[in-house]
């Protein structure tokens, strides 16, 4: 059953690699036009990946001219911003709060949660123009439940949640729909910023005793992105495993 995105332009945050990938693989696979905005495109392969872009451009999505200047290039060739889904995030070292650097605090939150405000803030206006609007925020049950020695991604992400909210009341009446998901942990690129220990920690919290798939995370993802999702906004989609029963 087609999801009606077949057109609909798609920007992606963070998605040459990861979950932000396989997001638009099958944004791409619906008929969606992709645009992938990441730093370092060198993994990405179009023939690998299976699709090719509309556009890929470098972005770094925590400062504020770069996006509006992406935003523009979009406009101007596509004409339209259907989709935007908020991936681009880094996870950090793992350090208890008492050891954990001001500069890595700063970097995480502007990287994961103020980096969702900024892509938010450019385009909204252009979707409420419109009418027509999904915002799709990648949140994590560490936004839910806190992880110990994570504070600084659990609290980035717990604020991706709580805007997730605030802008969908904002937009309520606008054709505009904003959701977020919150995957368990994944095996990505992230886990290189991981300790062996925090990772089988991660892992023995979830009951279906394996970590999510990316596949998994896009479809929810991307119904969400997609007219199908009609009457859902600021709610968060839980894809953990059976982690989260709320």
């Amino acid at each position: 059953m087609s999801l009606g995105i077949e057109g609909h332009t798609a920007i992606v945050t963070g998605g040459a690699r990861g979950i932000g990938l396989g997001i638009a693989q099958r944004l791409a696979k619906e008929g969606a036009q992709v645009i992938l905005w990441d730093l370092d495109f060198a993994p990405f392969d179009p023939a690998t990946a299976g699709f090719h872009p509309v556009r890929t451009d470098i972005v770094d999505v925590t400062d504020l001219g770069a996006i509006q200047t992406a935003v523009a290039a979009a406009m101007a060739q596509t004409g339209r911003i259907d989709i935007l889904v908020n991936n681009a995030g880094i996870n950090g070292p793992i350090h208890d709060v008492v050891d954990l650097p001001v500069d890595v605090w700063t970097r995480i939150l502007t990287t994961d949660l103020t980096s969702v405000f900024l892509c938010c803030r450019t385009i909204v206006p252009h979707m409420v123009a419109r009418g027509y609007g999904r915002i799709v925020n990648i949140a994590s049950i560490a936004g839910k439940e806190g992880n110990a020695r994570g504070a600084a991604y659990s609290a980035a992400k717990a604020g991706v949640i709580g805007f997730t909210k605030s802008l969908a009341k904002e937009l309520v009446e606008t054709g505009v729909l904003v959701n977020a998901v919150a995957p368990a942990i994944a095996e990505t690129d992230l886990f290189a910023q991981m300790t062996p220990e925090h990772i089988a920690t991660m892992k023995a919290k979830i009951p279906m005793n394996r970590f999510v798939r990316i596949p998994e995370i896009a479809a929810t993802a991307v119904w969400a992105a997609s007219p199908e999702c009609s009457f859902t906004t600021g709610f968060t989609y839980d894809v953990t495993g059976g982690r989260a029963t709320y």
